[in-house]
């Protein structure tokens, strides 16, 4: 006798790969292809073009600014992202529930927004500005501003990563910890610390990642000024608005090797220590 299950099983057969075919299409021509453009239109005239266009002054002088606004700007948002993680997940507080919705607010503001909100308050005609010019500081058109940017936009990715952590694993060890006669910062270090870092690492990957890219908030406040306010993706603008097609899409190929290589490092985190991320994601949910 046949079994019953067997004409029902080619039906979903098929609809099981048109699902996965309709998914491979999507990331084909969505992310694959305009990633592969962007090698292929950097690599057209050679490798002798490509490392000649990454190595304009301009172009240097672009990544150089990335690195150090990344480097200023993911610290700061690491020490913010911890200490708001600890305040929502350990104490109650009046304004607990404001305090979530200003690190959420990033995700939900234009990041064009964003830098004219900074332009109206260190702008030379905004609340600040004539105070800070009398004294010489240089906050809009400079990297101060670059990193203010910066930091708004990326400030809740390692909060949101530690918040939902801390909340689901609680507060028992690190009593005990305190029981045991730990003060405030070996409890940290050897209890609190070892429980997060993953989530924590992870949150400083995607903070990175989103410095080094971000392009609609630091370009209000950049004033586009070579060699002094142009971050990477700032440059691939300018380059590309200069008809220097090789030279754009080699700092935009850059740009793309770093994405990657946070991509990497993220595939690495998850082979090599699954459980213990399957363990976190299962936290935030």
């Amino acid at each position: 006798m046949k079994p019953t299950t067997r004409p029902t099983a080619w039906p979903r057969k098929l609809a099981h790969a048109g699902l996965i075919g309709v998914a491979l299409i999507f990331l084909i021509v969505f992310l694959l292809l305009p990633l592969a453009t962007v090698f292929y239109e950097a690599l057209q005239q050679g490798f002798k073009a490509y490392f000649h266009g990454m190595a304009q002054p301009e172009a240097l002088d672009s990544m150089r600014l990335t690195l150090l606004v990344a480097a200023i700007a993911v610290p700061l948002n690491l020490v913010f992202g911890v200490a708001a993680a600890w305040a929502m997940a350990r104490f109650d507080f009046p304004g607990k529930s404001i305090l979530g919705a200003f690190i959420d607010l990033p995700f939900s503001v234009s990041p064009v927004i964003s830098g004219l909100l900074y332009v109206l308050l260190f702008g030379a005609h905004g609340w600040f500005g004539p105070w800070l010019d009398k004294h010489n500081i240089d906050i809009i058109f400079a990297v101060p501003g670059l990193v203010l940017a910066t930091v708004f936009v990326t400030l809740p990715f390692v909060a949101r990563e530690l918040i939902p952590l801390m909340q689901a694993q609680g507060t028992e060890e690190e009593e005990a910890a305190r029981v045991l006669g730990a003060n405030g910062w070996q409890m940290f270090f050897r209890v609190t610390l070892p429980n997060i870092r993953w989530a924590l690492l992870y949150g400083v990957l995607l903070c990175n990642a989103r410095a080094m890219g971000e392009f609609g908030a630091v370009s209000v406040v950049s004033g586009h000024i070579l060699g002094l306010t142009t971050t990477m993706p700032l440059e691939v603008e300018v380059l590309y608005n200069e008809y220097d097609y090789v030279g754009a899409f080699a700092v935009a190929s850059l740009l793309a090797m770093l994405a990657l290589l946070t991509l990497t490092l993220k595939t690495v985190l998850e082979w090599r220590y699954g459980d213990q991320i399957a363990s976190h994601n299962a936290a935030r949910h």
